[in-house]
């Protein structure tokens, strides 16, 4: 008896019980294997790219070198390689994703023993948290209380005692510094700080975040994991921190219940909204040259890192949505493309979540202002001159209104904001 371990987002051996389940229906014996979805790879920058496979070696190395990576449609590798061993079964974390599920069932159809689901890449899986009523929350509040009331198991060990069935394999190069245990230690590195999350998590000059996104997006670490650490610190902090783990699960029921949600408002509408074309405004937003310094400081730690502080993240997108009026979608796929973390249910729902079209949305008129978001959150210009080597002559505050203060070769604004604002609610008026 043999069982397949088929990796998809949960490249960990720890608290997976997926894994423990593939165990037991072996007797022992599993092939692990990752597929690399071609659809999946190339609408992936490289950043995500380069981290996938750095994880995918440390997984690999925990079981001795005996991951086995194969590239193709899954619909065709999974069963060739159950079939390669005759395995009695191919066993799965539940994937809540709109492509995920299709992607099961068709691999599904195709195999000839059982695939199995057990677990999910979160603490509750979507579609278990409900309302007196027996439906979904569509506000975050009530969700996260509901949340937290259902609770969760426990983290479950790694197996003990797995004999790894070897098979051939594509060898997929990478650096250091990501995996399962990178994570760990990583994680417990971050508690011992995560009580000034609460005060720090929306000053991206002071680096403060945990930056476990990225480990969460690729299953390095299960957030039961984090949770039973949290519960163990009163701090305001851990309960900020805690609350943010309860959002990234209601995204993912949102997701989960209404799919078209990817790419399409939740409020219909916001169909009707009118936008403009992406264009060279566009072009200057990705590139980090649309002449507000902090939004061009977070689209370069972008393309230089896959990473972006989280309220740089909604500063930029309501720049995109609200002052270019591009449609939140575009920037939506910039993002997953060029983000270590693109995570498709974080990712759409917090892009619609600050173009007001989402559930439990921020207020369409809600524009953030980039200077002043600059100058509140970055209020000695550090993040700003970290980013945008152009700005390293201006002090302190000076470096978010260069335009006052010697812009030297930095560009010029490619829009008046208060003009921008104006245009973005009356367009709003419109579709009222």
């Amino acid at each position: 008896m043999t069982a397949v371990m088929w990796f998809r987002r949960d490249l960990r051996l720890a608290d997976n019980p997926a894994l423990l389940d593939a165990v037991a229906a072996g007797d022992g014996r599993v092939l692990g294997v990752f597929v690399v979805d071609p659809l999946l790879w190339e609408r992936s920058g490289d950043p995500r790219r380069d981290y996938l496979a750095s994880s995918l070696r440390s997984l690999s190395e925990s079981m001795g070198g005996r991951l086995v990576v194969r590239r193709g449609d899954p619909a065709t590798v999974v069963p060739a390689v159950a079939d390669e061993i005759g395995a009695a079964s191919v066993h799965v974390s539940a994937d809540y994703g709109p492509y995920g599920q299709q992607r099961d069932q068709e691999v599904e159809a195709s195999l000839k023993c059982p695939l199995m689901r057990t677990g999910s890449p979160y603490a509750v899986a979507p579609g278990r948290v409900l309302n007196q009523q027996g439906r979904s929350y569509q506000v975050f509040t009530p969700y996260f209380n509901a949340w937290l009331a259902h609770g969760w198991r426990q983290p479950v060990e790694a197996p003990a005692d797995v004999t790894w069935v070897k098979a051939a394999s594509e060898e997929l190069l990478s650096a250091e510094g990501a995996g399962e245990q990178a994570a760990l230690k990583h994680w417990q590195a971050y508690l011992d700080d995560v009580a000034a999350y609460d005060d720090e998590r929306d000053r991206p000059d002071l680096d403060s975040t945990s930056r476990m996104s990225i480990p969460l997006k690729y299953g390095e670490i299960h957030p039961r994991t984090m949770l039973v650490d949290l519960a163990r610190n009163r701090s305001a902090g851990a309960e900020a921190y805690r609350r943010e783990l309860g959002w990234r699960e209601f995204c993912a029921d949102l997701l989960a219940r209404h799919p078209h949600a990817a790419w399409k408002p939740l409020r219909s509408e916001f169909d009707k909204m009118q936008y403009d074309e992406p264009g060279e405004l566009f072009d200057a937003w990705c590139a980090g040259r649309t002449g507000f310094p902090i939004v061009d400081a977070g689209m370069r730690q972008l393309a230089e890192t896959g990473f972006m502080h989280n309220r740089v993240r909604m500063v930029v997108a309501s720049f995109l949505v609200k002052d270019l009026h591009v449609h939140w979608r575009f920037g939506a796929r910039w993002f997953m493309r060029s983000l270590r973390d693109g995570d498709l249910a974080s990712n759409s729902l917090n892009w619609q979540w600050v173009a007001g079209c989402g559930a439990d949305a921020a207020p369409y008129f809600r524009i953030f202002n980039p200077v002043s978001q600059g100058q509140k959150f970055d209020p000695d210009g550090e993040y700003v001159r970290r980013w945008i080597p152009e700005l390293r002559h201006l002090d302190g505050k000076t470096a978010h209104e260069p335009w006052r203060y010697g812009a030297g070769a930095y560009p010029a604004q490619v829009v008046d904001h208060g003009e921008a604002r104006a245009e973005a609610l009356r367009r709003y008026a419109a579709i009222r």
